[in-house]
C-alpha cells in the first residue's frame, strides 16, 4: 500500500438530509460500511463515521473518479441534493473540520471527537485504515483537540437542547432522577446527549415513530428506552423532568397528563408547543418554554462563531502541513519504487555480466567491485533527472506524473524478455519497441 493513492469522500448529514436519509445511507456499522468498501473494486483504505446526524464515507483509490464510482451506492435513497461530494482536499479539510465540531448541530460540541476516535479504531479493526487514512484522521483527531484546548469553541450553553437540561440541573436534584424526552430530531438528541452528561438513572426518549427514539436512545451510555407517544400517559407519573421537542402542530401533553406526576420540571423547546400552558396551573409542575432559553443560547452561539474563525485558520495551517507532507511523501514513493526496480534489472544484467565473464577467464575481486561501481553510477546518473522531476511533481500537486512514474516502474516492467528479441525490445519492454521511449509520450510526462 502506497501513500500515492488519493482520498474521496461521500457526507450525508443533518446540514441538508433527513433523518431517514441519514439513517438509510451506509449499513448499520461502520466495520460492515468500511468491509463493504474494501470489497470494491480500486478501493485500498475506507473509513466511515456514522452518528445520528451524519453517515460519511471515505476512501482511498488511484484516481477521485473511481473514489467516487466506488462510494456511488452508499446512499441509494438519498436525494442528490442532501449527498456532499468530496474530493483530496476536501476530504481532508472536512474531516478536521468534523472533529473539531464545525460541521456539528451544535458549534464546537465535545461528543464528535470521541466518535471520531471510536469510528477510526471499528475501520482499522475492519482492515480499512492504510498510511493515507491514517494520517488523514489521525490529522483530524489532533486539529479537533487542538480546537477544544487553544479556543473556547466548546465553552458555554449553544443549544436549547443543552440549555434545557442546565435549566433543569438547577431547579431540580438530577441525581438519580429519571427523565422523559418526547421527539427524536435535533433538539432532542442535543438533550438526550446532555442528560448523558449528568446523574440521572434513566433516560425515557417517546416519539411518534420509535426506530427514531432508539437511535436517540442508543447515542447515550445512561440507561435508555425508545417508546411510541402513546405511552406518554403511562410514564408521565414516574418522569422528575419533561422534555419536549417534536414538530406536533398542536400540543401533545396537557394538564390531564400530569395530574398524577407530582413534582415535575417541564421544559417544551418545540414551536408550536407540545405541552398545554394550561399543565402550569398543575400542583407541582414547573413549565418553562423556548423564550427563557434563547437569550442564553443566542449569547453563548455568538462567542462560539467568533472562536470558530480560530478554529478556520487552525484548520488551513494543519491542511497546510498535511498536504506538503502527503507530497513529499508520494514523491518518495515513487523515487523508492524507481531505484527498487533499477536495482533488480542491475542486479540481473550484473548477474549475467559476471557469469559471461567468468567463461572467459573471470575477474578479480577489485575488477568485479569495479564493474559494479560502473553499474551503480550509471544507475544514478540515468535516475537522476527523474527523481529531480518527481520532486517538482510533488511540489506542484501534479498526481498524475508521480502515478505515470509508479505504473512504469512497477516490478512487471522489468520481467526478463525472451530471448530472441529484439535489441530495442529488450531496453523498453512496455513500450512498441522504440529506444526513444513509448510513442504516447508517457516517460517524457514523467521526467518533463
Amino acid at each position: 500500500m502506497n501513500q500515492t493513492g488519493v482520498l474521496t469522500g461521500i457526507s450525508v448529514s443533518h446540514a441538508s438530509a433527513s433523518i431517514d436519509e441519514i439513517e438509510s445511507a451506509g449499513t448499520e456499522s461502520v466495520r460492515g460500511t468500511v468491509s463493504d468498501l474494501l470489497a470494491r473494486p480500486g478501493v485500498e483504505e475506507a473509513f466511515a463515521i456514522r452518528t445520528c446526524n451524519r453517515s460519511e464515507a471515505y476512501v482511498v483509490t488511484d484516481h477521485v473518479t473511481r473514489g467516487y464510482d466506488a462510494l456511488e451506492s452508499f446512499a441509494p435513497d438519498v436525494r442528490d441534493g442532501a449527498i456532499r461530494r468530496l474530493d483530496h482536499e476536501g476530504s481532508l479539510r472536512h474531516l478536521m473540520r468534523v472533529a473539531a465540531g464545525l460541521e456539528s448541530l451544535v458549534l464546537g460540541e465535545d461528543q464528535i471527537i470521541g466518535q471520531v476516535r471510536e469510528a477510526f479504531e471499528a475501520a482499522r479493526a475492519a482492515g480499512g485504515i492504510g498510511p493515507v487514512l491514517e494520517d488523514a484522521v489521525t490529522k483530524a483527531i489532533h486539529v479537533g483537540e487542538r480546537a477544544r484546548t487553544e479556543t473556547a469553541i466548546n465553552e458555554g450553553v449553544v443549544s436549547l437542547g443543552s440549555a434545557a437540561v442546565d435549566l433543569a440541573d438547577r431547579r431540580l436534584d438530577l441525581a438519580d432522577a429519571t427523565a422523559l424526552v418526547v421527539g427524536a430530531g435535533e433538539m432532542s438528541t442535543l438533550a438526550a446527549r446532555a442528560l448523558d452528561d449528568t446523574d440521572v438513572s434513566r433516560i425515557h426518549v417517546a416519539n411518534r415513530t420509535v426506530p427514531h427514539a432508539e437511535h436517540v436512545a442508543a447515542e447515550v451510555d445512561t440507561e435508555a428506552t425508545a417508546l411510541p407517544l402513546a405511552d406518554l400517559a403511562r410514564v408521565l407519573p414516574r418522569a422528575d423532568l419533561l422534555v419536549t421537542a417534536t414538530g406536533s402542530p398542536e400540543p401533545i401533553v396537557d394538564p390531564t397528563d400530569l395530574a398524577d406526576a407530582g413534582k415535575t420540571v417541564c421544559i417544551d423547546i418545540a414551536r408550536p408547543r407540545d405541552v398545554d400552558p394550561a399543565a402550569e396551573s398543575v400542583d407541582g409542575v414547573t413549565l418553562y418554554d423556548i423564550d427563557a432559553l434563547e437569550s442564553v443560547t443566542s449569547r453563548t452561539r455568538e462567542q462560539r462563531e467568533a472562536e470558530a474563525q480560530a478554529v478556520e485558520g487552525m484548520i488551513d495551517e494543519e491542511l497546510d502541513r498535511l498536504l506538503e507532507s502527503f507530497k513529499r511523501r508520494r514523491a518518495d514513493d515513487a523515487i523508492a519504487t524507481m531505484y527498487e526496480s533499477a536495482d533488480r534489472v542491475k542486479a540481473r544484467e550484473l548477474e549475467e555480466a559476471f557469469a559471461k565473464l567468468d567463461a572467459q577467464g573471470g575477474l578479480n575481486e577489485d575488477q568485479r567491485e569495479t564493474v559494479e561501481a560502473l553499474a551503480d553510477a550509471l544507475v544514478g546518473q540515468l535516475l537522476a533527472a527523474p527523481t529531480k522531476s518527481l520532486r517538482e511533481a510533488a511540489g506542484e500537486d501534479d498526481l498524475t506524473t508521480i502515478q505515470t512514474a509508479m505504473r512504469l516502474f512497477d516490478p512487471e516492467f522489468d520481467a526478463p524478455v525472451p530471448r530472441g528479441a529484439g535489441a530495442d525490445e529488450t531496453r523498453s519492454p512496455n513500450t512498441g519497441g522504440s529506444p526513444e521511449g513509448p510513442s504516447d509520450g508517457v516517460p517524457n510526462e514523467a521526467s518533463d
